[in-house]
């Protein structure tokens, strides 16, 4: 078996570098890889896209990202306590893709089950569905969704860091 446990969050972003995708983990403002997301900080990694539950606030979490404009895509389920993603979202500074939560975690467990695309009703007949492939099953409209296809993926945290190159 791989060990993917290390010693340090340098170590475990060692190899991260600009324009590449991460999935964070966390809910909200609990259990979010912070140390993580202050080395990308001081690292200054720019052009990242983050898969996260939510986007931060202004001082805490991803929103010290997008303080230094170290973000230029961001898919979440939710963002609505970050003005300053806010700021960037509407100025078309930021890329933004809102997602439902469940199709949020199926898309990255179905990455890592190596299945490339899944159907769900959820987002049918809205805005999420545009540009998405669609089929009936059972008498109802389901929307194609791909697995979400990450450069890493970093959890909270505890006496080591995880590190997922995916």
């Amino acid at each position: 078996m791989i060990n993917k446990k290390v010693n340090s969050v340098q170590e475990a972003l060692r190899d991260v570098q600009d324009d590449v995708t991460i999935m964070l983990g966390g809910f909200g403002l609990c259990g979010i890889p912070e140390n993580s997301i202050a080395e990308l900080v001081q690292k200054e990694i720019k052009n990242l896209t983050c898969i996260s539950n939510n986007a931060g606030v202004d001082d805490f979490g991803l929103g010290m990202l997008l303080q230094k404009r170290q973000i230029k895509k961001m898919i979440s389920s939710y963002v609505g306590e970050n003005a300053e993603f806010e700021r960037q979202m509407l100025s078309g500074e930021l890329e933004v893709e809102l997602i439902p939560q469940g199709t949020l975690a199926e898309r990255c467990r179905a990455a890592q089950a190596g299945i490339p695309a899944f159907f769900t009703p959820a987002g049918f007949g809205t805005e999420v569905a545009i540009g998405k492939e669609t089929r009936e099953f059972n008498g109802k409209m389901h929307v194609m969704e791909l697995a979400f296809n990450a450069d890493f993926a970093i959890s909270m945290e505890r006496r080591y860091c995880r590190k997922f190159n995916l």
